[in-house]
């Protein structure tokens, strides 16, 4: 590699200036509670605008992704141990949403394509299944068609954990809005930060006033939500609080950055498909394709490592962090959130899942945020070329 300095692939975008002023009114004015205003608080706004951007009836924002996937949970009034199916590559707080929400988590297998095996998905949909809570993991859009073909027919509801999809189209439509509800987050490495944060969409009256309620609008907060009052009348004093509550800064933060997300969403997936066919060029690395129906709003790529052993791989990423690009094996880095046998406060012994294990073991993540310049990706796409190189031998990948 060249003495050129590796590229800051962690630093988000700059928070817009026009932040700035609606942030220094909240400080002066110390009103950082969603309740206190009468109406239009910034968290209410920030509401109003993701729906509209979504196409959706509703929207709640909440502390978290995870707190909108328990609220999610929960608002579906699924019976205390109820079984509930997720892919087994997701990251740990989608299973640890489930178990907070009193139900248990049943592991689908995943491929190399890091989408759910739908021959597993339809022998685990069971009559015993209460929801289904499928992850776009990175971005990555499993046959939603087949899947709600599938629940449907069993009457199974869907909630779709968008935190990484925020953009991404599925035939055309929204990744967030197909199923029953939506997740999205706000945390720094997603397409729009906070630092923390999260929002629900749903079209359900019935699903958004539970979900409100145990968000932590307690007494009659929730008059200040645009949701239809009966709906409410029928939950007040019956449900919980868990105070999962986004503050006004956050959404100070947040709002100016919507009208970034087409941006965004464009410059992001421009950044992905460049490296991806650099690193397609290799026989050593492969980023599997999108399928058909999908638009991808990709802020980072994943790609697996073929023909390497354990000693190769861990030697790939030696290599490739070396020469100044960072790269996570999910199956391969100690205590990795994102591995399902790191998850052991499932109740039960864990599923062996051997094609989401193989695929674990192979799989890469490196971040590719959408400010990156041209220059910031030919240096990672050679570092990672060059590291299969290095460990695999020119010789031994031309066959010469």
């Amino acid at each position: 590699m060249t003495d050129v300095p590796a590229p800051n692939v962690y630093d988000a975008e700059s928070i817009p200036e026009s932040a700035r002023a609606e942030i220094d009114r909240l400080l002066h004015s110390g009103d950082l509670f969603r309740y206190t205003a009468p109406q239009d608080a910034p968290v209410a706004l920030l509401e109003r605008e993701f729906a509209a951007l979504m196409g959706s009836k509703y929207a709640l924002a909440v502390s978290s992704c995870s707190a909108a996937l328990f609220l999610s949970l929960k608002a579906l009034g699924l019976p205390r141990g109820a079984r509930v199916l997720i892919p087994a590559f997701t990251f740990a707080a989608v299973p640890s949403a489930v178990v907070h929400a009193d139900c248990h988590p049943v592991l689908v297998e995943v491929g190399r394509n890091y989408r759910v095996n739908l021959d597993d998905f339809a022998a685990k949909l069971t009559d015993d299944v209460g929801a289904v809570l499928i992850s776009h993991m990175r971005g990555h859009t499993s046959d939603m068609d087949a899947i709600m073909a599938l629940a449907d027919a069993r009457g199974v509801p869907v909630i779709e954990d968008a935190a990484h999809s925020l953009g991404t189209l599925w035939s055309g439509r929204k990744i967030g809005t197909i199923g029953k509800v939506g997740c999205f987050s706000f945390q720094s490495y997603k397409l729009v930060n906070a630092g923390e944060g999260g929002i629900l969409i749903t079209d359900d009256p019935d699903l958004i006033a539970q979900a409100v309620i145990m968000s932590g609008a307690y007494e009659h907060n929730w008059k200040k939500h645009d949701i239809l009052a009966e709906a409410f009348d029928r939950w007040q004093n019956r449900l919980p609080l868990y105070n999962l509550r986004m503050q006004n800064l956050s959404a100070a933060v947040i709002r100016p950055q919507l009208p970034e997300v087409a941006r965004r969403v464009n410059d992001g997936r421009g950044n992905h498909d460049y490296v991806a066919d650099q690193l397609n060029a290799s026989p050593w690395l492969n980023v599997p394709p999108p399928l058909a129906q999908e638009m991808r709003a990709p802020d980072s790529i994943q790609f697996n490592l073929d023909g390497m052993s354990d000693a190769d791989v861990a030697a790939f990423a030696e290599v490739a962090q070396a020469n100044g690009v960072k790269v996570q094996v999910f199956g391969m880095s100690t205590n990795n959130a994102r591995a399902f046998w790191n998850w052991q406060f499932i109740e039960g012994d864990l599923p062996e899942l051997p094609d989401t294990r193989a695929m674990l073991m192979r799989a890469c993540d490196v971040r590719l945020p959408a400010r990156l310049t041209r220059s910031d990706l030919d240096f990672i796409a050679q570092a990672l070329v060059g590291a299969a190189e290095q460990v695999m031998g020119v010789q031994r990948a031309y066959g010469t």
